[in-house]
């Protein structure tokens, strides 16, 4: 009955460590984590180092997974964003097309277009640069092979460990016996289980040693590429950003600029009032002036011009050299007045 209960404990602890070695095996992250000495101080420390660096590249390959997950993003919505911006493009230039007159609108709409076909070159070029100093280097690194064989050292490490630390437990349960009985084949099978470790402790050394210097070399390398990736995403955007400003600033320029010259724009007539008198009055160019239009005069400096009417809008219409038109009222300076009376002929 006694062996009965011996047999029965014994296969109890068995299951158990079983049980364990299976509950381990499915929550732990790769790398087991313990605070027990299995050998000593410094294979503790060595277990220590191990696992700081397996969480540490786990961290950094994590970070790599979202780094590309968000460029992978960008580059989607950046396809988008240039298939919707050429069709606007397109819009644009076809409205200025088929409206091409003396309006400022219609040549906005010329002037946007043409600019925004270069908007999308720009987000092209950004998305060219995600992919290929971005997103490739990253994934070659994450699923490369040292970070794998690196890991997979530390993990038989992990294993080996465990191994030595059943040793041990193993190793105390054969002193007990031998203390209880010392027989011959207790002895033997004490001397084989502390054979058992020895081993174990001069492969763990070596291994240990081997997936630390893994480890650090592929933790090292995760955090060179990975700031570079970054670097190279913030100089890409910044790039991008200016490049894009410095298009859009043009454009704007030069609407702004229609949108003035045509709102100072000779006016394109004004009514007369018949019992109202005008007056006229000689002026004297200081400034030349050359009319961009067949309304406009234009004249040189010291030219006299007979002024018949003066607009709030900044423009005169006057008589110059027997011609006829509006120039800007700052151009010239008024001389003498004459008499709407004395104007009834041309005016040389």
């Amino acid at each position: 009955m006694d062996a009965l209960r011996k047999q029965a404990s014994k296969l109890r602890e068995q299951v158990a460590k079983q049980q364990q070695a299976v509950i381990k095996q499915f929550s732990s992250s790769g790398y087991e984590s313990s605070d027990v000495v299995v050998i000593d101080e410094v294979e503790m420390q060595r277990h220590h180092q191990l696992e700081k660096l397996y969480r540490a590249t786990r961290a950094g390959k994590d970070f790599q997974k979202e780094i590309v997950k968000a460029a992978e993003t960008f580059t989607a919505i950046g396809y988008k964003h240039i298939e919707t911006g050429t069709k606007l493009s397109e819009d644009c230039c076809k409205y200025g097309a088929e409206n091409n007159s003396d309006n400022i609108l219609s040549k906005a709409a010329s002037v946007y277009g043409d600019a925004r076909k270069h908007v999308e070159k720009e987000h092209e070029e950004l998305n060219r640069l995600l992919s290929t100093q971005v997103l490739d280097p990253l994934r070659q690194m994450i699923n490369g092979v040292p970070l794998e064989d690196a890991r997979h050292l530390a993990q038989r490490y992990s294993r080996m460990r465990q191994e030595a630390e059943a040793q041990r437990e193993e190793i105390a349960r054969r002193q007990a016996r031998v203390r209880e009985a010392p027989t011959a084949e207790q002895v033997a099978k004490l001397h084989a289980a502390e054979a058992r470790m020895q081993e174990l402790k001069a492969n763990m050394a070596v291994l240990g040693k081997e997936a630390a210097a893994a480890l650090a070399a592929v933790e090292a390398q995760q955090q060179r590429l990975t700031f570079q990736r970054l670097v190279a995403m913030v100089e890409g955007e910044k790039t991008f950003h200016l490049r894009v400003a410095a298009i859009l600033g043009e454009i704007e320029a030069e609407m702004v600029s229609d949108r003035q010259k045509k709102e100072s724009a000779p006016p394109v007539g004004i009514s007369e009032n018949g019992t109202e008198k005008t007056m006229y009055f000689l002026a004297e160019a200081t400034h030349p002036f050359s009319g961009e239009s067949e309304k406009e005069l234009s004249f040189s400096k010291g030219d006299f011009v007979v002024v018949r009417k003066v607009s709030q809008s900044g423009w005169s219409e006057g008589e110059c050299n027997g011609k006829a038109g509006w120039f800007p009222s700052a151009y010239v300076e008024k001389r003498q007045r004459i008499p709407s009376s004395n104007m009834a002929g041309e005016v040389y």
